[in-house]
């Protein structure tokens, strides 16, 4: 499949469709504690991996840094990107956010919200070891990702949820427990500051009008009902996402550069 076309499949962007703004696994809510944490400065660069529709990239921008960039795959989303946000010193470069192509430390501030956990454990890393690679020493790198709990959950219990959220979603959705995301930015020369959580509840009528508001989440409702092939799908993901609600969770990760 190409590149256009999986994303047009993807959950996310299936959401998106519908009208949904707020895509990130912990809402509104995890968002803003995330970019809370980082404390974006007017003299900071900042870089992005994969804004999408750019709600964050948003709520950054409003804190004034120095410089924005945007690492988006999705060039539809990156085309959007270009003409939606304003900022000074913004650009908007398509390409993976394994390979920014970005200076080695050239940035004070990274990070990227539910990327992390569509991507195989490898992947993951090279993710990490670029943020590493162009942060400043002693520059902050967050993650906002979907969450596996107990720490101890069993090698059967997490295969079964990502099979049911692969099938659902349509991403090989590859969440981990708040250990396992600590120690595969340890490995990649990070000290963890910061874990915050919250429940997965991403599709849950309470999630849906705080972070969308009334207006909004009757018309995504509207929406959905008069999509019979996209209310299959979302129908199914909030399926999953109830049926796995006690092993699941919404973790906004602030980790420094050593």
């Amino acid at each position: 499949m190409s590149k256009r076309t999986m994303s047009k499949n993807q959950g996310h962007w299936v959401l998106a469709r519908m009208g949904k703004k707020v895509l990130r696994p912990g809402g509104k809510e995890l968002t803003e504690k995330l970019i809370g944490r980082l404390d974006i400065l007017p003299t900071d660069d900042i870089v992005e991996f994969a804004p999408g529709l750019g709600y964050t990239a948003g709520i950054a921008l409003s804190r004034g840094p120095k410089s924005y960039t945007g690492i988006e795959f999705n060039e539809e989303a990156a085309l959007r990107l270009r003409h939606t946000l304003t900022g000074r010193n913004l650009r908007i470069v398509i390409g993976d956010a394994a390979e920014s192509t970005l200076e080695p430390e050239s940035a004070d501030k990274v990070y990227g919200e539910a990327m992390l956990t569509m991507q195989a454990d490898n992947k993951k890393s090279a993710i990490i070891r670029e943020a590493h690679r162009i942060l400043r020493p002693g520059g902050l790198y967050g993650i906002h990702e979907l969450g596996l709990v107990p720490d101890g959950i069993s090698t059967e219990k997490k295969a079964e949820i990502q099979k049911d959220l692969a099938k659902s979603i349509r991403v090989n959705a590859r969440p981990l427990s708040r250990p396992e995301w600590t120690e595969l930015l340890e490995q990649e020369g990070f000290r963890v500051l910061s874990i915050d959580t919250v429940p997965m509840l991403l599709l849950e009528p309470r999630r849906l009008i705080e972070d969308e508001g009334w207006r909004r989440a009757m018309k995504i409702a509207f929406n959905v009902m008069i999509h019979p092939k996209e209310r299959k799908q979302i129908t199914g993901m909030r399926e999953a996402f109830r049926r796995h609600r006690s092993h699941m969770n919404a973790l906004a990760v602030v980790a420094q550069k050593l």
